[in-house]
């Protein structure tokens, strides 16, 4: 009976060791680079600004309006900022690295104008797992969007 636990805390072990499944560590720049967001109509870049992270839209698949003029953040509910591209505007702010995710920043959505406290967890070296809320996360008012690393 010996023998069977001895071998069965060893192939565990070998196991628990080796299994590429299990989630690797994450290291607080493993957010910076290029993003694709859920649509894939529009890649973010991550940057670290001083031990904060900061997220702009670097390209979009349809930059232009229908009448050639670049797309612009038309519904900012501050009119002064209405005329901003959206090239070039910055949709996440300030966040800090904590453990295993990004926290403590905000996330903008030019498509309503709104932005929301954020986290960022790193679903796999592809993955963001972008969740966005109102109050305090843990309510549950909030949605979570997957962006990928483009090939």
């Amino acid at each position: 009976m010996k023998r069977v636990t001895v071998f069965v805390l060893f192939v565990t072990g070998i196991l628990m060791t080796s299994n590429p499944l299990r989630s690797q560590p994450v290291g607080s720049d493993d957010i910076l680079g290029f993003w694709l967001n859920e649509e894939k109509d529009a890649k973010i870049e991550i940057t670290n600004v001083n031990g904060k992270y900061f997220g702009k839209v670097v390209w979009l698949k349809e930059p232009n309006e229908t009448d050639g003029r670049p797309k612009v953040d038309d519904q900012n509910p501050e009119s002064s900022l209405q005329n901003r591209p959206i090239i070039g505007l910055e949709l996440l702010k300030n966040f800090v690295f904590d453990e295993d995710e990004w926290n403590s920043g905000t996330i903008y959505d030019p498509d309503n104008g709104k932005t929301y406290k954020c986290t960022i967890k790193k679903g796999s070296s592809t993955l963001l797992n972008i969740r966005g809320y109102i109050g305090k996360e843990w309510m549950g008012l909030g949605r979570t969007t997957v962006w990928t690393r483009p090939v």
